[in-house]
């Protein structure tokens, strides 16, 4: 680390992830003032943006989630600033959070995804349960537009499934209706295009949920139980064709369902994964021998050479 790089961490936003945010800006903030950075951590909101005009910051961290974090808005102010960030730019970051949208890059990519129904303000919801009749009996219902498995239900039927989504609906906008994938849930970081070890999560709820994932203790995290090499070396290498197909950078996190055929289904990416004591990105790279101060410290130097070369 140089010691004269000034670094912004940005965290706290709006909406449903800004406690996590929180949590995730303090750890990250404290891993780089382990390598005696020059650390600034800021909570940010669309109407408190006075830390950009900072003209002695160097390169902010984006420790933000959700809403005004992934969905490609801080990133088009930071853009439109010429100011260094960390993460995917406002483009891949727009593609990331809209669930339909990534779909269709995966599919493109050649990535097996789960069958859906996409409901919006168009949407026919008269036929909407003959239509789910014909992708399957178990579903998952999830809002386009957000994060942390908010909002996520999993329902049986498709009179229950089209239910579900006017609800959906109406409290989230946009969302749609997949067909369940059975298996075990995993997933696999990204940095600087390198997948890291497979994580399988087993969790005491139905599946990976908001409170699974930052309040529940009992949810268990596990290497090394996906033991066939050529199935490990498949899963990451879906991984990184799911990153490369949104134009992501410098950090990510795949989630996937492994069926037990061991057949990968991908069912989201996020640009900006968590770095809280539960969060699954600095989990793994500490098993590939990083800890939290050389992550951060790689994912800045990445950042800076981007700037740098656009």
């Amino acid at each position: 680390m140089n010691p004269e790089l000034k670094v912004a961490v940005l965290m706290g936003g709006i909406g449903s992830e800004r406690e996590v945010s929180l949590q995730s800006g303090a750890n990250i903030a404290s891993a780089l003032r382990e390598g005696k950075a020059d650390v600034i951590a800021c909570d940010i909101t669309p109407d408190d943006l006075g830390i950009l005009d900072d003209e002695s910051i160097d390169v902010f961290f984006l420790g933000l989630h959700g809403e005004f974090g992934e969905d490609g808005r801080i990133q088009d102010i930071l853009e439109q600033k010429n100011l260094a960030y960390t993460g995917s730019d406002s483009r891949a970051s727009r593609l990331a959070f809209d669930k339909i949208a990534s779909k269709v890059a995966f599919r493109n990519a050649g990535v097996n995804v789960a069958c859906d129904v996409t409901v919006t303000a168009e949407t026919d919801l008269a036929n909407l349960v003959e239509r789910l009749t014909k992708v399957g009996e178990t579903f998952v219902v999830k809002p386009i537009r957000q994060g942390s498995s908010v909002g996520v239900t999993i329902v049986e039927g498709p009179q229950k499934a089209a239910q579900t989504a006017r609800e959906c609906f109406g409290r989230y906008g946009d969302c749609m209706v997949e067909r369940f994938i059975a298996g075990r849930e995993i997933t696999v970081g990204i940095v600087n295009g390198r997948a890291l070890p497979i994580i399988e999560i087993r969790s005491r709820t139905p599946f990976y949920d908001y409170h699974a994932k930052y309040l529940d203790d009992a949810t268990e995290y596990l290497f090394g139980t996906v033991d066939d090499a050529d199935v490990v070396a498949r899963v990451q290498a879906v991984a990184v064709a799911c990153f490369k197909s949104l134009g992501c950078r410098h950090l990510g996190r795949v989630d996937m369902m492994l069926t037990g055929d061991n057949v990968e289904y991908v069912l989201e990416i996020n640009t900006l994964p968590g770095f809280t004591s539960h969060s699954l990105l600095p989990m793994a790279a500490a098993r590939s021998g990083l800890n939290a101060n050389q992550l951060c410290m790689e994912i800045i130097h990445a950042a800076l050479e981007d700037f740098r070369k656009h």
